[in-house]
């Protein structure tokens, strides 16, 4: 059984948070013009993002991503470890947060700091998230996807609501310091989501630099680097000798919710996304 605390409405595994960091990321901490924010709610592809931005980065030399684990290359904000790291650190930050729209730190609202905001279809982040947790000790284990369905309609996991942080971080979409990327469209055109990637942060990469970006931030690559696929993990978190990239696919959903699941989480997007215009979201 994990524990928890509950910070404004949103539940964070003790094991890796305390309540005083979330308060002072929020309140206190600098976010500088020249930092770079990757944000995602958990599940959603933020890893392999990560990956990508690295490797832009040093123009596609692995050596980096394969001698610093990826926390440390791109530390969490919100997390014991990885705000310290932050604070002291200088020059341009490259970092990383699940953190809701309204805990995210304040400073970053005063700053030309980017953000790339990474979405993915919902139902894939759903069954991620529920295969993912019954191998850790960061939350409670579902025992059944029906249970964990119920769970992530109404938004009673870590970091709250799909519906909500996504609704949340979208407002800022018409902005030049965010850019706003899906899974899906990653999967169909990684090549071009490099470049626009590349295009944002103000990088210039040649063809072959392009080409190892690609190869060292595939599927294939980041499961056998022990640097990015959690298998460093300490066991006190990790259960069952977890490795964190399971399948890496699009539309696995559907092998797994029955038809009155998926109509019923139909039900509840269309509710809690009406507003948006239709093709914001690739997965429809």
């Amino acid at each position: 059984m994990s524990a928890y605390f509950w910070f404004e409405g949103i539940a964070f595994p003790a094991i890796v948070y305390k309540r005083e960091i979330i308060e002072e990321s929020r309140d206190k901490f600098v976010i500088r013009d020249e930092d770079t924010v990757i944000v995602s709610y958990p599940k959603s592809g933020t890893n392999w993002l990560i990956e990508i931005v690295c490797l832009i980065q040093t123009k596609g030399n692995p050596k980096w991503i394969q001698s610093v684990p990826i926390w440390d290359r791109s530390p969490w904000i919100e997390t014991q470890r990885g705000f310290p790291i932050l604070i002291n650190k200088e020059g341009p930050r490259f970092m990383t947060s699940h953190l809701p729209f309204h805990l995210f730190p304040k400073s970053f609202f005063r700053s030309k700091a980017k953000v790339i905001y990474i979405i993915r279809n919902p139902r894939d982040v759903l069954v991620s998230g529920y295969f993912f947790q019954g191998n850790t000790n960061l939350v409670d284990n579902p025992e059944s996807l029906r249970t964990y369905i119920e769970w992530f309609l109404k938004g009673n996991l870590p970091y709250g609501s799909w519906f909500e942080h996504t609704r949340g971080w979208l407002s800022m979409r018409g902005n030049d310091n965010f850019l706003l990327l899906s899974y899906e469209d990653m999967k169909k055109n990684t090549r071009g989501t490099i470049e626009k990637i590349c295009d944002f942060l103000g990088k210039k990469l040649e063809p072959d630099e392009l080409d190892l970006v690609l190869k060292y931030s595939s599927f294939q690559a980041m499961k056998e680097n022990k640097m990015s696929n959690f298998s460093l993990i300490s066991e006190d978190i990790i259960t069952n000798g977890l490795v964190l990239m399971r399948k890496g696919v699009a539309g696995d959903w559907k092998n797994h919710f029955t038809v009155t699941e998926a109509e019923t989480f139909d039900k509840v997007f269309q509710e809690k996304m009406a507003g948006f215009p239709p093709g914001l979201f690739p997965w429809k």
